[in-house]
């Protein structure tokens, strides 16, 4: 069972669209006070709107992970609209695929910093709100290309690789503040239309189906609630089970 998120705030970065639209839109139905972070004006300012169409309670600041300054005006805001921070989902992130003897520093340094850095830097200021006030959660979103690979995505695999040992590195050196941390690894989740999807694409899938990104908001919810709290340090990995899926060439 869920605990009750009322008048909880909820940090969610990247909440513009896709994956972040859908957890922010959760934990606002769960009663959660919840504060937008986007690079995109116009898309988190629609996240808000949609929140407060169904009676919830949202605010947005226009947020750059990558820049130092853009955090820590986010945390400056949460505590300035709602008093503190409880939750930080560290969902924001940029991919490119381009060959390994073709990327340039400037694109590997855009993927590190967003994704990683980007994702230690708004873990350790929403930490300090939240050692001051008994303690928090944190979720840093990871990828299935942590694990498994496709051809081109040296960037993005190292920095979702990075996020899984962040993730356990900071529940330890967090744990006296009583600041829990663990880290999601999505695979397949559609966030355009999913009734163009082919029979084939889910069917691929163990569980039947590609995933969506109400599946990965259930899972912050699930690892966010004050009844889980003894998992720590953890990666959960939602992916329909592909990633058990032994595969071999006919």
């Amino acid at each position: 069972m869920l605990s009750s998120f009322e008048n909880k705030v909820v940090i969610v970065t990247g909440a513009g669209k896709g994956i972040g639209h859908g957890v922010a839109l959760a934990y606002a139905r769960h009663g959660a006070n919840v504060v937008l972070a986007d690079i995109n004006q116009g898309e988190g300012e629609e996240t808000a709107r949609s929140i407060e169409r169904e009676g919830g309670r949202a605010v947005f600041q226009q947020t750059d992970v990558s820049r130092m300054e853009d955090i820590e005006k986010l945390m400056a805001r949460a505590v300035a609209e709602f008093g503190t921070i409880d939750i930080l989902i560290n969902n924001a992130g940029v991919s490119r695929w381009k060959s390994p003897y073709e990327i340039t520093v400037e694109e590997w340094d855009s993927v590190l910093n967003t994704n990683l850095r980007g994702i230690f830097f708004c873990a350790r200021e929403a930490a300090k709100v939240m050692r001051e006030n008994g303690g928090g959660s944190i979720v840093n979103m990871a990828s299935t290309r942590a694990f498994m690979s496709e051809p081109d995505t040296e960037a993005y695999a190292a920095s979702k690789g990075g996020i899984v040992a962040l993730t356990h590195a900071l529940a330890i050196s967090f744990a006296n503040d009583r600041i829990q941390v663990n880290s999601v690894s999505p695979g397949w989740i559609e966030t355009g239309d999913y009734s163009v999807l082919r029979e084939t694409d889910h069917e691929q899938h163990p569980s039947g189906r590609v995933g969506n990104p109400e599946d990965i908001a259930r899972t912050c919810l699930f690892l966010t609630s004050k009844n889980n709290d003894f998992i720590n340090g953890e990666n959960l990995t939602i992916d329909g089970g592909m990633t058990r899926k032994m595969i071999y060439e006919p």
